[in-house]
């Protein structure tokens, strides 16, 4: 595995100028991840960052929360997890339904997720609002991802493993939908390209999100290699940004760092 070169070490330091909260565009309110690759990784690494009042949440499935997150983790159902929430302790709320399936909770309807933000003060509510079964990349399918009434961005996550990589269940999430969705062929490798076509399709990543300004992050830039095909693809999205006003490119491994901000108007 190539490590980064000088120049793309500082790059990295020039970014930690910037709070992640700031370059992904998040400024506060109700915010849902969707996509593969680091949606959870991402979640958790902004409500450790946020310096006011989070909650983590979801409206799908999702894993149990981080040891840290624990103390003031909440899970019952819906009738009795306003209380619950607004009354633990800690800035950092996390909250969900229990659910048949054991190490798994169930998300809670958006409307709830909206009226447990209100009633708690939160400055940030960060929602999970899909799933892909730890996969790199996934198309969504009809009614994908499940958002929350007045959310105030969508992040969509891909992971940058996912270039040069086989179109197959071993990275991808329902491979025969991306496939039809992108014009690749099952067993082929992803190109940038293709991931492109992902991103900007109205049924891609921006399903759902009309309206609601859209983060595209391309997680897991983990090396110089992968670095050099995300800010292809970054590039290429920005060209053809219809409804994206900007890439991130991230790692989330150990220590969160940002390495590239593309189409970021506020700066």
């Amino acid at each position: 595995m190539n490590q980064p070169t000088p120049a793309d070490e500082h790059a990295m330091a020039a970014m930690t100028d910037r709070s992640l909260a700031q370059v992904l565009g998040v400024t506060g309110g109700i915010v849902c991840a969707a996509g593969a690759g680091g949606k959870k990784s991402l979640l958790y690494a902004l409500a450790r960052a946020w310096p006011g009042r989070a909650a983590v949440t979801a409206t799908v499935h999702l894993a149990p929360f981080p040891e840290d997150f624990a103390p003031a983790a909440r899970v019952a159902e819906p009738s009795a997890l306003r209380e619950a929430v607004v009354s633990a302790p800690g800035m950092i709320r996390a909250y969900a339904c229990p659910a048949d399936k054991p190490g798994r909770y169930r998300g809670l309807p958006p409307a709830e997720i909206a009226a447990i933000h209100g009633l708690g003060g939160f400055d940030l509510t960060l929602v999970k609002a899909d799933g892909a079964r730890m996969r790199h990349v996934k198309a969504p399918r009809p009614g994908e991802p499940v958002l929350v009434p007045g959310a105030s961005r969508v992040l969509w996550v891909v992971s940058a493993g996912a270039i040069g990589c086989p179109l197959d269940e071993r990275i991808a999430h329902r491979p025969e939908r991306i496939a039809d969705l992108i014009g690749a062929e099952l067993g082929r490798a992803l190109t940038v390209d293709h991931l492109r076509r992902l991103i900007v399709a109205e049924d891609g990543a921006r399903q759902g999100a009309d309206g609601i300004p859209l983060t595209i992050v391309i997680n897991q830039v983990d090396d110089a290699d992968r670095l050099g095909a995300a800010q292809a693809l970054a590039d290429a999205v920005m060209r053809d940004a219809a409804g994206i006003d900007r890439v991130v490119l991230t790692c989330l491994r150990d220590a969160p760092r940002v390495l590239a901000v593309h189409g970021d108007r506020t700066e």
